[in-house]
């Protein structure tokens, strides 16, 4: 039986790849990525011959590569899925893509590789044992103050994705729900010119304000503190 194999990517340094990865992408015969330009770098650098079948699985075109995919599978072809970066799915393509292959008795493996997510976590300096991971906030004020509501109390670390223009905005939506709690902003993380930003949600709002970011950005929101938990419950409570 053929398999799917959803294949973890560097999230900046071309390095950090396990060699199960390596492995696997040299070994399959269809390659299915989100930028065929992006994964043929990464090919070329470790140098990877490109498969004999490669092509694009992306937001825009995911319903006509499915049935690529699942054509392959049924011939026998084991199929590999990257994304830019990071693991394919987390907020990248290919969810309809797993959850058709999996109901059609398909075998699935995961690769696992690199995450923007844990890679913010551990560096920000934030508590780390438990956090909610929410991907990219809503564009539009509205909606993103009232999504960010929705972990008011929430007791665990949040992780977010967000565009660099859109960086200020959601920072400043930030303080006004959450107030003067630490955060972490975590730019090109992995990449020749990472750099992580430490300080409360105003400090980091006046900071980006005043000095725009460029390149991939991941904020780490510190969770509530034990006694603002117990001022919110006292508050639901009256």
């Amino acid at each position: 039986m053929a398999t799917l194999y959803l294949v973890g990517t560097p999230i900046g340094n071309l390095e950090d790849v396990t060699l199960r990865a390596l492995r696997v992408l040299a070994s399959v015969d269809a390659l299915a990525c989100e930028d065929t330009r992006r994964t043929r770098a990464l090919l070329t650098h470790h140098g990877i011959r490109t498969p004999s079948t490669l092509f694009s699985l992306h937001e825009h075109n995911e319903d006509r590569a499915l049935g690529r995919v699942l054509a392959l599978l049924e011939r026998g072809v084991d199929v590999a899925v990257c994304s830019d970066a990071g693991s394919p799915l987390i907020s990248d393509p290919g969810y309809p893509t797993v959850r058709e292959v999996v109901a059609r008795g398909h075998a699935v493996e995961v690769v696992p590789g690199p995450s923007a997510v844990t890679a913010a976590l551990t560096i920000s300096g934030l508590p780390v044992s438990s956090f909610t991971f929410k991907g990219f906030a809503p564009r539009k004020p509205g909606p993103r103050r009232r999504f960010l509501e929705l972990e008011l109390a929430s007791p665990h670390t949040l992780v977010l994705f967000e565009s660099p223009h859109r960086l200020a905005a959601l920072l400043q939506d930030a303080l006004q729900v959450f107030g003067e709690r630490p955060a972490c902003v975590c730019i090109e993380l992995t990449k020749k010119f990472e750099e992580v930003r430490r300080g409360t949600l105003a400090e980091l709002s006046e900071e980006v304000a005043g000095k725009p970011v460029r390149g991939e950005v991941t904020v780490v929101i510190a969770p509530p503190t034990r006694a603002e938990r117990r001022a919110s419950a006292a508050g639901a409570r009256d």
